[in-house]
């Protein structure tokens, strides 16, 4: 009698080439090949890793491969969220319902505690309403826009989930529970993960929906004017004519609630000025950044996805950087009040528009700011004002964006016709080595100059810059204890996420989110 096979399971990591990876029986040979059995043996591989080696002429697709022979053992899903009853549980107020504040409810309800969010904005599917009402009218609603409103800023983004911040927390815990909420499981194998800006508000109403299936609560219309603090202890917060009590506030509010910053101050909170980017957004045909980067005439050809690229450089000792970059998607109006103009790009889950676009900021810092007579803890936040009301007038007081030419911006020229680009408001021709602060101009000619001698074709007339990218992060800390996380003067508040300057997207935000409620509980 023949000796039946054993389960065998072995990972295996590929280099092929796109078409080769595209094409599963060739995949299912060399699999075979490596493993020296027949192809017939092979009955389930599944990709635990997928990522586009560029660096070369020759792109290279890397695979990292689960391969099971003779027959599958079926595997549990590591994860299973374990949420619980919370209704009649402790309460803990969560100002903000963006990824941080959100994953912050979520990790409550495990632990047992009640979160009650509350969110200045509404709902995504009217926040959908009054962006659309944003381009027919030219403003923005203060509480409704692209940074505020349920998920935050990131709800209408290119839902990037990619960082770098991997010691703060289990980010392979936060993608796994997007996938439990809707999220394609592709993020999971992705080395540079995405949702889309058309997949990620259904992840967020599904979010939204486990809170409140839970017990947990979700206020919408819900703008936090004040914080009750007696005796160094918050005691809760008051929204509209409501005070709403709880032991323990998190705070995490986005980087753009300003007046959040002057309502805590007026309380006597401490806050400590940050360094912060600004800059403008860079614009170029798709298919140019195809060819740039996959070294290809033809572009990307029918198995690459929309090319992205990343560049960073030093000037005066301060950095200047892409920043949020987004293949295949578009420029938006990130205003969120009047008299401003803030641009911001986005990209849905297909990446498929002819543009790409991506934010070229500068940081700044304190002794940037006291050279342009900026002083003291709003120093940041007054600049950013200031910088975001020139845009406006320059663009012709309405959400016209002011636009130059890349090749006219290094050459101090202004465009007399502008190239076709995905703003819908539509651009403005101006000069920005007119009104943009001279240490923010300069850095960024050198810095794209730079970046241009990097990568042949990334200077060119086709490419334009609009204006401004002042939204990067907050230029305030709201200081916490390392361990407690919780503010140094004020027991029971615990500043969270990027509004707090403690994250830099997504990812980062929802895991601070966790970390916030795992020390309060």
């Amino acid at each position: 009698m023949a000796k039946p096979f054993e389960i065998m399971y072995q990972e295996i990591e590929l280099r092929i080439t796109p078409e080769e990876a595209h094409d599963k029986e060739i995949v299912n040979d060399l699999l075979a090949r490596r493993l020296h059995v027949g192809k017939e043996r092979i009955v389930h591989t599944e990709i635990l890793r997928k990522s586009i080696d560029a660096r070369q002429r020759r792109v290279v697709i890397q695979l990292k491969v689960g391969v099971y022979t003779d027959r599958v053992e079926q595997k549990e899903r590591e994860f299973v969220p374990q949420y619980k009853d919370v209704s009649q549980a402790e309460p803990v107020v969560i100002v903000g319902a963006g990824p941080a504040g959100l994953f912050a409810a979520l990790r409550l309800i495990e632990r047992g505690k009640k979160p009650i969010v509350l969110e200045r904005g509404k709902r995504v599917e009217d926040r959908k309403l009054d962006l659309n009402r944003l381009y027919k009218t030219g403003i923005a609603d203060t509480d409704s826009n692209y940074g505020f409103g349920e998920g935050g800023a990131g709800t209408f983004s290119d839902g990037k989930l990619f960082t770098r911040s991997k010691k703060r927390g289990n980010v392979n815990r936060i993608l796994e529970i997007l996938v439990h909420h809707g999220a394609s499981e592709n993020i999971l194998i992705d080395a540079h993960p995405h949702i889309g800006t058309d997949k990620l508000p259904r992840v967020i109403v599904n979010i939204r929906k486990t809170i409140e299936q839970y017990g947990g609560e979700v206020r919408f219309n819900s703008r936090v004017t004040d914080i009750m603090i007696e005796e160094n202890r918050v005691r809760g917060v008051i929204a509209g004519d409501q005070e709403i009590r709880a032991n323990n506030v998190i705070l995490a509010t986005g980087h753009s609630a300003r007046d959040v910053y002057r309502m805590l101050h007026a309380r006597d909170v401490l806050m400590q000025p940050k360094e912060f980017a600004v800059g403008l957004r860079l614009e170029h045909p798709q298919e140019l950044i195809d060819r740039m980067q996959y070294h290809n005439p033809r572009g990307r050809g029918d198995f690459l996805p929309a090319a992205e690229y990343s560049f960073v450089t030093n000037v005066d000792g301060r950095g200047v950087y892409s920043f949020c970059m987004c293949p295949g998607g578009v420029v938006v109006p990130a205003c969120t009040g009047p008299e401003q103009q803030v641009v911001n790009g986005m990209s849905a889950s297909g990446r498929n528009t002819a543009w790409a676009n991506s934010a070229m900021v500068t940081s700044i810092g304190e002794a940037e700011l006291v050279g342009m007579n900026y002083n003291g803890l709003f120093a940041g936040m007054e600049f950013q004002e200031d910088l975001e009301r020139m845009a406006w007038e320059e663009g012709g007081k309405n959400l016209y964006a002011p636009a130059q030419r890349l090749t006219h911006f290094l050459r101090g020229h202004l465009s007399e016709n502008l190239p076709r680009t995905s703003y819908k408001p539509g651009v403005r021709a101006t000069l920005f080595g007119e009104w943009l602060p001279e240490v923010v101009y300069r850095r960024l000619c050198t810095g794209l100059d730079q970046f241009g001698k990097k990568a042949r074709g990334f200077i060119t007339e086709e490419a334009v810059l609009l204006g401004v990218e002042s939204r990067t992060s907050s230029p305030l800390r709201i200081p916490r204890e390392a361990e407690s996380m919780v503010h140094p003067e004020v027991a029971g508040l615990c500043p969270c996420g990027e509004g707090a300057g403690y994250a830099g997207g997504i990812v980062s935000a929802a895991m601070d989110g966790e970390g916030c409620a795992e020390v309060i509980c």
